[in-house]
């Protein structure tokens, strides 16, 4: 017997919210969700369904929006919107164990129905209209539900089929699926396809998954894409073989953690470095909550393109160099570390020998890399261990007093200058203003 998947997607999610505690019907109201203290070049986070039929992107930047739509911004609320995405996970689970759903995103999920069906007596198709319609009764977001056989198939008929059905229901098995979107275009709708990728096909004649799926030449598809080849010939002839439990199952072998951030304008070598610095220091803070360490860290920092936002004495404008491949390294630490000391030190150095003073920051990421539990506290020969243990202790103080009070409620004095940004990320969930 297939299994059967349900894949439930929350429409416009974060729009529907705002919608909902506005009183205002998710479908038909005009709102989108952006910061309006960012310039209107800000990509909007969500746009409601209202807006999406008159034209507008969903992910369109604010100044795209025609000036003659007559609609409400609303700022990001990240908090609310994890409340309400728990409160529907909820409802997921008056339904299903949570060993049969994955989690794919904040608005998204899926749920292996297989072992469900002849205890609620009815078919997928009305199981997921079921669990819509409570969604839709009890917290007022509207939904729409994919099926199919297996993860994959349920993800496109999620994207592909329900989002163009009048009941944003779809519903797909291996000869549907060939049927109806074997020459479907643009190849970019099919999940785990995108822009890079479908150039990559294009330059092999490959513009369908059906062109995909009886492609003349297999050896020179492998030779373009790897191992990734064999996903993409299982996916043309909608097959996949991973399953829920797969992913319950699966370990990494390594870990990493990112610290990213995109400058809200153009920083000068001086004030980017500052921003590193606090990035650094609430990472090693982050490791030490996690109990982890990590065993390198890697620095990226990326140029801004715009030469009208240069800093004094920077560039000239006419120079091809300001298109210049990103500034960066990696620094290997001796022993795997969590030090604050040891990690701002290894950015400091990363960013002064890497970044170019005549340029002007635009985006910055530190990832670290090795990350793995802390063991027996292995020391470095340069170490000593009186300074590294009373660090610790000033680390596990700053951490109790952020748990008890909020992460503003101790700050350095660095977190104070006006090109610091801590103190706003603070206060954000996921990038965005957190609504708190």
């Amino acid at each position: 017997m297939d299994r059967q998947y349900l894949c439930i997607d929350l429409k416009s999610f974060y729009a529907s919210v705002e919608c909902v505690e506005r009183g205002l019907d998710p479908m038909t109201a005009s709102l989108v969700v952006a910061d309006p203290e960012r310039t209107s070049k800000t990509i909007c986070l969500a746009v409601s369904p209202a807006l999406k039929a008159r034209g507008v992107s969903g992910r369109a930047r604010v100044f795209e929006i025609p000036e003659t739509f007559d609609y409400i911004m609303a700022p990001p609320r990240m908090a609310t919107y994890v409340e309400y995405s728990s409160r529907i996970y909820a409802i997921y689970l008056h339904y299903f164990s949570k060993d049969d759903i994955h989690v794919y995103s904040i608005d998204e999920a899926f749920m292996d129905v297989t072992g469900y069906l002849p205890l609620y007596g009815c078919t997928a198709r009305e199981l997921g209209n079921r669990i819509r319609q409570e969604v839709l009764d009890e917290v007022g977001i509207p939904a729409t539900c994919g099926i199919g056989p297996n993860l994959y198939l349920a993800k496109l008929a999620l994207d592909i089929t329900a989002k163009h059905s009048p009941d944003f229901f779809g519903e797909l098995d291996a000869d549907s699926f060939k049927e109806q979107l074997w020459d479907h275009q643009p190849i970019t709708d099919f999940w785990r396809i995108g822009r890079g990728t479908a150039r990559r096909l294009a330059a092999l004649g490959i513009h369908t998954m059906g062109q995909l799926a009886i492609y003349h030449d297999m050896d020179r598809l492998y030779d373009e894409f790897g191992i990734d080849a064999e996903i993409l010939i299982d996916h043309a002839w909608g097959y996949e073989p991973v399953t829920i439990a797969d992913i319950k199952a699966y370990e990494p072998k390594s870990r990493s953690v990112t610290n990213a951030q995109v400058l809200g304008c153009p920083y000068g070598f001086d004030d980017a470095l500052i921003v590193a610095k606090e990035m650094a220091d609430a990472s090693a803070l982050d490791l030490v909550a996690q109990r982890s360490v990590a065993a390198s860290v890697t620095l990226a920092a990326r140029y801004t393109r715009d030469a009208a936002h240069r800093p004094a004495g920077a560039y000239d404008p006419a120079d091809r160099r300001n298109y210049a491949p990103d500034a960066g390294g990696t620094f290997r630490f001796p022993v795997p570390t969590n030090s604050r000391d040891a990690i701002v030190e290894a950015v400091v150095g990363l960013f002064e020998e890497s970044v170019d003073r005549t340029r002007a920051v635009h985006n910055l990421m530190l990832n670290f890399n090795g990350v793995q539990p802390e063991g027996d506290g292995q020391l470095s020969l340069f170490d000593e261990p009186e300074a590294v243990t009373c660090e610790r202790s000033r680390q596990e103080a700053i951490l109790d007093v952020k748990r008890k009070f909020g992460k503003n409620a101790l700050l350095k004095g660095i977190d104070l200058m006006p090109q610091a940004t801590q103190r706003d990320r603070n206060r954000q969930l996921g990038g965005h203003k957190s609504g708190e």
